[in-house]
């Protein structure tokens, strides 16, 4: 007896810090939590805008509720599509998809549509803190209202403090379907959509009913409370984060808040040493983090605008009320909203692109060279007659059966075996001009990348078929972020360019903006198995082939679910896997 104790006290220490293992490991374990959503996505008679039209709700909504979780969590949301004539899919933007790529919601890149009446679940875990958004991925349903925000609280302190968060997001809203758009976008001869009707902030707007051209009764009115004005209400002497993202279809957006300065402190996901804007510019896709000290006159309202740039201004500006408590909250602000910066003022977009520099406690250094360079022109052009935006003169065409699937599961006969070009012919093709481009084609071939190598890409812009017109174009990649490394006007030079790159402090981001006549420069590992998708991010764009797809690692992908086939020629695979 008396030897057993003493083997028990000896082995007591042992004991005790296996015990408090067992604990930190569990409670660890406990920290990752669950997130869990059900949304039933349909079509409902909405008037974000005070007009009409059929809009794409999640559990009634538009924009769809937020998705708020911690950093390593795990979000599932099980999605019920009642779109009744319609597919679906939804893509997570600014999630990485680490280990889950089947989940990353890219009809045609990734999945199979989710078919009307039926039930897809997306799983995947948020690794990383920030401001991310979701967005439908189908054809162009994303302008019909299907899309929100996702906001992932870190574990550990961020480098600056506020009083309170809130959550702003932009858009612009036509009253065409996507169906009548995409009609016209696919007629020849050639018919553009034009300019959006109004910008919503944070899905409430104001057309001027006067300009409808229906005759119908009650379908533009301006008394109906769904389009009342967006009120952010603050406490004065308190410092707000807000969070401001575009899911635009078109429009450049310039954001102010009347009177008041805006610290930028966080772009997609990623800290930002932190500086000061009165105008923030912004792009579909983007996201940032602003901190707003309520430091004005309280007895006032102020206005929250936001202005197209980059296109001709014809789309009135959005209002909404920065609310001083305990103003009435639709109390008018006795000012005129205010000046916007000039449309065509491309000079200061390119200065603040050019200030969002990593914060320096937070920085991630680049590799220093790259493995493989990837130049992109980007340019319209005629193909069989359809007006086309290609990307070194192939336009992207989506196969039927999924890359992810046919390169798992080995399907041939999918897509085109031959890669887009690398390049273009950088010496003798001016970007300046109306190019003829007679060699332009469309095709469903993909850039294979070697796994783990380095690779840049550089966006380089051009004139469109209309004479002395270079449009702005933000691109968004799936499955990664990416260092930005540069921006220039002109002609991208590859020889001296690259001498210039920011290898100190880049940002890293998921979407970047292109400006007219200008170039932009990405670096990124190819780390993440899967394939995704590179494109433009403006919806009518993209739905004329202004993209590509990356393939990184396909033998490292884990088995594919079932769910995500039951297409094209994974018809047969659906009820095997």
């Amino acid at each position: 007896m008396v030897q057993f104790q003493l083997l028990s006290l000896r082995a007591a220490p042992k004991l005790l810090v296996l015990f408090f293992f067992f604990i930190l490991v569990n409670f660890h374990i406990a920290e990752a939590g669950v997130r869990h959503y059900k949304w039933e996505v349909k079509y409902e008679y909405k008037s974000p805008d005070c007009y009409k039209k059929l809009v794409i709700t999640i559990n009634g909504k538009s924009p769809g509720p937020t998705i708020q979780a911690q950093e390593g969590d795990t979000v599932i949301v099980e999605v019920n599509n009642k779109l009744l004539t319609e597919n679906l899919a939804i893509h997570w933007h600014g999630i990485r998809q680490i280990g889950t790529p089947w989940f990353d919601g890219t009809e045609g890149v990734t999945q199979c549509p989710i078919l009307p009446g039926d039930t897809f679940v997306y799983q995947f875990v948020v690794d990383r803190p920030g401001t991310y958004l979701y967005h439908a991925h189908y054809g162009m349903q994303r302008e019909a209202g299907l899309y929100g925000m996702i906001r992932v609280a870190p574990n550990d302190p961020e480098p600056f403090s506020y009083d309170l968060d809130r959550s702003i997001i932009l858009n612009d809203w036509y009253h065409q379907s996507a169906y009548e758009q995409a009609a016209l976008l696919s007629s020849i001869p050639f018919q553009w959509v034009g300019e959006p009707q109004s910008l919503l902030i944070h899905g409430k707007g104001e057309f001027a009913c006067s300009l409808s051209p229906s005759s119908a009764a009650g379908v533009c009115n301006k008394t109906n409370p769904e389009c009342s004005r967006f009120v952010q209400t603050v406490v004065s002497g308190k410092t707000y984060r807000i969070r401001v993202a575009s899911l635009t279809a078109l429009s450049a957006l310039s954001f102010e808040i009347e009177g008041h300065n805006m610290t930028v402190v966080e772009a997609d996901g990623h800290y930002v040493e932190p500086f000061v804007v009165k105008n923030l510019y912004i792009y579909s896709g983007e996201t940032y983090s602003v901190l707003v000290k309520a430091n004005q006159d309280p007895s006032r309202n102020y206005w929250i605008t936001s202005n197209v740039v980059g296109r001709n201004r014809t789309t009135p500006p959005g209002l909404a009320i920065f609310n001083y408590y305990p103003n009435h909250p639709k109390r008018q602000p006795p000012t005129s909203p205010p000046t916007p910066p000039a449309w065509n003022n491309s000079d200061s977009r390119l200065a603040q692109s050019l200030a969002i520099k990593a914060h320096q406690n937070y920085t991630v250094k680049p590799p220093t060279t790259s493995d493989r360079v990837i130049v992109m022109l980007n340019t319209q052009n005629t193909i069989d007659g359809f007006r086309h935006w290609s990307v070194n003169n192939v336009s992207l065409s989506l196969p039927h059966t999924p890359y992810l699937v046919a390169l798992k599961e080995n399907i041939t006969g999918v897509f085109n075996q031959t890669p887009p070009p690398d390049g273009y012919d950088f010496n003798n093709y001016d970007i300046f001009s109306v190019a003829n481009n007679s060699n332009a084609t469309s095709s469903n071939g993909i850039y294979r990348l070697q796994f783990n190598i380095t690779v840049d890409v550089i966006l380089q812009n051009a004139n469109t078929m209309n004479k002395n017109n270079s449009e702005t174009h933000p691109w968004h990649l799936h499955g990664h972020d990416f260092w930005v490394l540069g921006y220039g006007n002109g002609k991208f030079d590859v020889n001296n360019h690259p001498k210039n790159y920011n290898l100190v402090n880049p940002i890293m981001k998921n979407t970047v903006p292109m400006h007219p006549f200008g170039w932009t420069a990405l670096r990124f590992r190819s780390d993440n198995p899967g394939v995704w998708a590179f494109h433009c991010h403006i919806e009518s764009h993209f739905y004329m082939g202004m993209g590509v797809v990356f393939e990184e690692g396909i033998d490292r992908v884990g088995k594919l679910p079932s769910s995500i086939m039951g297409c094209g020629k994974t018809k047969g695979l659906l009820r095997h896997n």
